[in-house]
């Protein structure tokens, strides 16, 4: 179960942040859109507005000394109905209202004939916008001034302003979804490289200590180096460490074969009973702490070669010989036989010869140790849908024990307890077995008594 401590997700928070700043623009494009819209309303409106007036002092005559207007149509239609908008006028010639709304104010600021002047306020319950422009009429050689204002109520540029704030709303909520969603595969997309990056850690055997070679994003160099750094110190860790065990191995088994020679030679010369009988329990136990401490180092050696499995093609009819051959003097005390079997042609495998070897030595070793005198053990190599690798002897078998249980580490039957062993024979054979993707079958001599050891592996 993993440890590590989970405090929120990168990419939640990325796609949090994102995603806020989508909110905060579509807010700003909103008030964005709807000031631009709103302000060219209003100039447009001031255009229609100044125009309209322009009309009605283009329409001021002097007839008789007297200034004269004839209302121009355009000039008030141009202004339009919209949302039953109210339009009024006032045209003021020295003071005097010529025709209009007497009571329509003058402007907030006097206009010039080359600038008009604009105003909104209040009228008759309604806002309106003004405009106010000047003009000079000459009248029997008398100049006269003129001011005419146009105004109207602004409840077409309310409706206006609403629709471009719909408008407005409709577009701020669209560019956050939007926004939103490339936020998302923003997120996603950024976290690619490193999800390819676990995919091809994550595929690794765990004994493929190479460097990381991948395309890697700048920002995740740095992680990359340190992981590479790691991988090679934990690799020449192992080496070490196997360097270690194949030394512990050499230099535990030499001196208990030493000293069990020294005990074996002992034995012969004391004549005293009870001295023999000493002598013979030390020497049973230097054997069983020579068997233990051997097969604990094959153990540890079999674990680190599994983390690190090669796959050069291996002769398995050529590991079954070699083994049998090794273990003939041993089988040869206790009159024992070995007949190895092997096919013409040995079935392609591809494998770590070294733990091919161990696994079967193990079992064979077994075999032998537990075989009564003058037996005989089959070691049979078959191939068909799998390649099959059997020790077949004539021993004592497993007692009825759970042969699962006998994989385990230090798992021996109930009826061996006479027998120096360690308990581990059978589970190294089992780790070889599936570091090379097969298994182990244990069960009885299908031929009477005894047991059927066999190694089980696909076909290369």
């Amino acid at each position: 179960m993993s440890r590590v401590r989970v405090r929120g997700s990168i990419r939640r928070r990325l796609f949090l942040q994102l995603a806020a700043i989508a909110a905060l623009l579509s807010v700003v494009l909103f008030f964005v859109v709807r000031a631009l819209a709103a302000s060219a309303a209003e100039v447009t409106q001031d255009g229609i507005l100044a125009a309209s007036a322009t009309s009605i002092a283009d329409a001021l005559r002097s007839e008789d000394g007297a200034i004269t207007l004839d209302m121009p149509y355009s000039a008030l239609s141009m202004l339009g109905t919209i949302n039953e908008d109210r339009v009024f006028y006032r045209v003021v010639v020295d003071g005097e209202t010529l025709t209009g709304y007497d009571d329509l104010p003058p402007p907030e600021e006097e206009p010039t004939i080359a600038r008009n002047s604009f105003s909104t306020f209040e009228y008759r319950g309604d806002e309106v916008r003004m405009v106010t422009v000047a003009r000079v009429v000459s009248t029997g050689g008398a100049p006269s001034n003129v001011q005419i204002s146009v105004a109207q109520t602004r409840l077409g540029l309310a409706a206006i302003s609403q629709r471009i704030s719909a408008i407005a709303t409709a577009a701020g909520l669209g560019f956050f979804i939007v926004a939103t969603a490339l936020s998302l595969w923003a997120a996603r997309s950024a976290f690619l490289p490193l999800e390819r990056m676990t995919a091809s850690v994550t595929r690794r055997g765990p004994g493929d200590l190479r460097p990381l070679e991948t395309e890697t994003p700048a920002e995740l160099v740095p992680f990359v180096d340190a992981l590479n750094s790691f991988i090679s110190r934990l690799r020449a860790s192992l080496l070490r460490s196997e360097d270690l065990i194949a030394e512990a191995a050499h230099r535990v088994r030499t001196p208990l074969a030493t000293v069990r020679a020294k005990a074996e030679v002992t034995h012969r010369k004391l004549q005293k009973p009870e001295h023999r009988q000493a002598m013979r329990e030390m020497i049973r136990a230097i054997d069983e702490s020579s068997r233990s401490a051997g097969q604990l180092l094959d153990h540890a050696m079999v674990t680190f070669r599994t983390d690190s499995l090669s796959g050069e093609p291996v002769d398995l009819s050529e590991i079954a010989v070699e083994t049998c051959a090794r273990l003939e003097p041993a089988a040869a005390l206790k009159d024992v036989t070995i007949r190895c079997t092997t096919p013409p042609e040995p079935p392609s495998f591809h494998g770590d010869w070294l733990l091919l070897q161990s696994a079967l030595h193990n079992i064979l070793d077994n075999a032998v140790k537990y075989s009564p005198d003058d037996r005989a053990i089959d070691v049979t190599l078959e191939a068909g849908d799998e390649i099959r690798l059997s020790v077949t002897d004539r021993g004592r078998g497993f007692g009825g024990a759970d042969t699962e249980k006998l994989k385990g580490r230090f798992a021996r039957g109930g009826n061996v307890a006479d027998i120096v062993g360690s308990g581990l024979g059978l589970t190294i054979a089992d780790e070889v077995a599936r570091a090379h993707g097969g298994r182990l079958e244990i069960a009885s001599n299908p031929e009477g008594e005894g047991a059927c050891v066999s190694l089980v592996f696909p076909l290369s």
